[in-house]
């Protein structure tokens, strides 16, 4: 442990980093020492490929994209058919951590498509998707509601308004 005021090795998760650097170093300098030049080619060329794998990752996006985007992962592609909300859909797509995009169709009608590698977890996420579409769709918005509410008393008192015209009229 450094004492403060104290330089030397950083400790993580109880191993000392220097040594393991050290450790390393020296091993790849023995490994060095036997290597020739087809070995260290090879060497450098899969280093070379791991680096350019982390960083495809790193730029691999992920979630809601476009079509283009999603085609650009070099990965076979499903799609099924959607009508309906797409926000509702997106709120659940982001739990499953799922690729995914959608083309529109025609009005409130679109194509999903998504990775097929990632076809089980699309079943899972559009299972809660129609659960949740079902549970929205039983009871109207509180807008539609607050309009209903409106119409039947405007309905209620035009018809109270109408006896009380056909009563003045019958009394005279």
């Amino acid at each position: 442990m450094a004492v403060s005021g104290q330089v030397g090795p950083k400790r993580e998760g109880g191993v000392i980093l220097q040594e393991d650097i050290e450790r390393r170093f020296l091993a790849l300098s023995v490994s060095a020492g036997r290597m020739t030049g087809r070995v260290l080619a090879r060497a450098l060329s899969s280093a070379l490929r791991q680096i350019r794998r982390a960083r495809q990752k790193a730029h691999t996006p992920h979630g809601r994209q476009s079509v283009k985007k999603l085609m650009n992962h070099a990965e076979t592609i499903n799609s099924i058919p959607l009508d309906g909300n797409t926000r509702l859909f997106d709120r659940t797509a982001r739990k499953y951590n799922v690729d995914y995009a959608f083309y529109k169709t025609g009005p409130k009608k679109y194509l999903l498509f998504f990775k097929a590698k990632q076809a089980d977890a699309i079943t899972a996420c559009f299972s809660e998707y129609t659960k949740r579409a079902l549970r929205k769709g039983r009871k109207p918005p509180i807008r539609e509601q607050v309009r209903q509410a409106a119409d039947l008393v405007r309905n209620k008192q035009s018809k109270e308004r109408t006896r009380e015209r056909e009563a003045a009229q019958d009394g005279r």
